[in-house]
């Protein structure tokens, strides 16, 4: 099957194989979240990307193959309401911008900053910091060495738009970092995962930096 990014609350995970890594993506919650696992073919270290909602279905996704970090890309709730029991279940540790660390339910073993990495077995995540949404958000890059770059940008950037911020000094800022930090830095085949709903490329999204900075939001 062909992964289309298209998911729908109770429905299955939407799987991507690549030649490293693969990607499940679980909607879950009543706010339609994604979360993400991503699994190293080689090693099969896998990290999950917002335990949203609804551990249940979370951990069965995770299987007994186990987990070994979870990230949160963002302080809002509905991000985070299943981080204690996955983890707790799992044993993960947990990563988080230090800024947002503080609001999560569970403490922050791994803080990281922009720049930094996330392992992943054999393949490495790059965070970007991406300040706005809120002051602590964080996207996750992943470059396919036999293809192209993978990104998850929690909400900070969605089809037609970037993510929610309550004041013009935030939007400005975020917009910044968005323009600076994701498209000026990648290629418009790059792949983008979201918070909610459905998956978006670069290249679909660049045309509409100018309205964005327009319309101001």
């Amino acid at each position: 099957m062909t992964y289309s990014g298209d998911t729908r609350v109770g429905g299955p995970a939407d799987v991507r194989k690549l030649p490293h890594v693969s990607i499940s993506k679980l909607a879950v919650g009543p706010m339609d979240n994604n979360t993400y696992l991503l699994r190293c073919n080689a090693t099969a270290e896998a990290v999950l990307i917002d335990a949203a909602n609804e551990a249940d279905r979370i951990l069965e996704l995770i299987g007994s193959a186990g987990l070994s970090r979870v990230v949160t890309t963002h302080r809002h709730q509905d991000h985070w309401q299943a981080l204690a029991e996955v983890v707790g279940v799992t044993g993960a540790r947990t990563v988080a911008h230090p800024i947002d660390g503080e609001e999560l339910p569970v403490s922050v073993d791994d803080p990281v900053e922009h720049g930094d990495v996330v392992p992943v077995g054999q393949v490495e995540l790059r965070v970007i910091h991406l300040r706005g949404h809120t002051p602590g958000s964080i996207a996750l890059r992943y470059d396919d060495p036999e293809g192209r770059t993978h990104l998850f940008t929690g909400d900070s950037l969605f089809p037609g738009g970037v993510g929610k911020t309550w004041d013009e000094t935030d939007f400005r800022s975020l917009l910044s970092d968005v323009e600076e930090r994701v498209f000026a830095a990648m290629d418009d085949d790059t792949w983008v995962y979201p918070g909610h709903g459905r998956d978006t490329t670069l290249g679909a999204e660049r045309p509409q930096l100018p309205e964005w900075r327009v319309r101001g939001w």
